[in-house]
């Protein structure tokens, strides 16, 4: 396979991003996309932003329109992480971006950013401040491309693997979905049991024989067995188990505290989302948890899946506290009132959302044997190790 050297700078135009004024509220909350870093890990394609600007907004920073299919690269702070554009966008200036020319694959030039994450992050290592990859030094950046032809098929065949990655992700937020109707129905509007009795509460009429309490009464919690790690001692472990902190995934570690499912919710940070609902990951296997997330198993018939979707229904806002770094407490968590039904009903709701809960787990696992055979390949390929001249994709 014959390979050609360039710089980032010859395979297309490259655009630093640049924010409109937040002091202008005409700016914002339009329908143009706004890309910041956090943007870029949420898969190869950017869906959606935390934030949005208006027409007006995106005419105050000229020259920085994106189109689809431009290649955004963080190059400030956390370097290296990459995405692609979806839709006509604009970055923050933390970010650049390379709009391919004709000559050059997009699936390929996303590809071979990505391929250079370990040269991100070994530039991100030299820095004792705040690591910047500015637009001059970006551009500069050697690689070795090969003709089109054999940059497509690259594209394309790593790009399967991320599209069916992206399928089972939008798959599992359907099942979710699911789940989420039945519970309404249920426990909600309680669509199954209009033909009963109904009583008075404090939460409005509820069905005879239920009754309102609060989440203390059907939640386990196993905080106590929690342990941070922090981020100089996992830099020496090796990456088997998850580690998971308030909000997402944050690395993985060579040992495990826990093995089987759970619901883990915010502690302090990130503990609710926009419209007052908790931050919440469902968790299953081998895994280890750092102390800013509330680790959780339920009782009372209530299993981690129940109560995952009780909880995706509860809103909590007003338990928070803290105004710089909010927090939930587990006392205030406990004191979360709940209409709780019959052991009976709950087991005949966890029997119509395992089979769901199921489907979600094993379409995650499959994703992520599908990332770790693309991130296996991926070098390989932009080597040249494995030829895909003579391969059909």
């Amino acid at each position: 396979m014959i390979k050609n050297k360039c710089i980032l700078g010859d395979i297309g135009r490259i655009v630093t991003g640049k924010t409109p004024s937040t002091k202008n509220k005409t700016f914002w909350d339009g329908e143009i996309p706004f890309v910041s870093p956090v943007d870029l890990q949420n898969g190869k394609h950017i869906l959606k932003t935390e934030r949005t600007i208006t027409e007006t907004g995106k005419g105050s920073v000229k020259c920085c329109t994106l189109p689809p299919g431009a290649v955004c690269v963080s190059c400030i702070g956390n370097l290296g992480y990459t995405a692609l554009t979806t839709h006509e966008s604009v970055s923050n200036q933390q970010i650049n971006t390379i709009i391919p020319s004709a000559n050059y694959d997009t699936d390929f030039v996303y590809y071979l950013l990505k391929s250079l994450w370990p040269e991100f992050k070994n530039m991100e290592g030299q820095s004792t401040t705040l690591s910047i990859l500015n637009k001059t030094q970006f551009s500069k950046i050697q690689v070795s491309v090969p003709e089109l032809s054999i940059q497509k098929k690259i594209g394309a065949f790593l790009s399967s693997l991320d599209d069916k990655i992206e399928l089972n992700i939008q798959i599992n937020q359907n099942l979710e979905e699911q789940a989420k109707a039945i519970f309404k129905s249920w426990f909600v509007d309680f669509e199954p049991f209009q033909d009963g009795k109904f009583m008075d509460s404090e939460l409005g009429p509820i069905p005879e024989g239920w009754q309102v309490g609060t989440l203390e009464e059907i939640i386990e919690l196993h905080d106590s067995r929690r342990v941070p790690l922090s981020g100089s001692q996992r830099e020496k472990m090796k990456k088997i188990y998850p580690y998971y902190g308030a909000a997402s995934l944050m690395d993985y570690v060579e040992d495990y505290l826990f093995d089987g499912a759970y619901t883990l919710l915010g502690e302090d940070g990130t503990v609710v989302t926009d419209d007052g609902m908790p931050i919440l990951q469902y968790v299953w296997g081998k895994f280890w948890v750092n102390n800013h997330a509330h680790i959780l198993t339920g009782k009372k018939g209530h299993s981690p899946e129940t109560l995952y979707i009780l909880l995706k229904n509860t809103p909590i806002k007003s338990i928070v506290t803290g105004a710089v770094q909010p927090k939930i407490s587990q006392a205030n968590l406990k004191s979360i009132p709940i209409v709780i039904a019959p052991k009976e009903q709950i087991l005949k709701y966890k029997e119509l959302i395992d089979p769901l809960f199921a489907k979600v787990r094993e379409n995650h696992d499959e994703s992520n044997h599908l990332a770790t055979l693309r991130d296996t390949l991926l070098p390989k390929l932009m080597s040249g190790e494995i030829d895909v001249s003579e391969v059909e994709v």
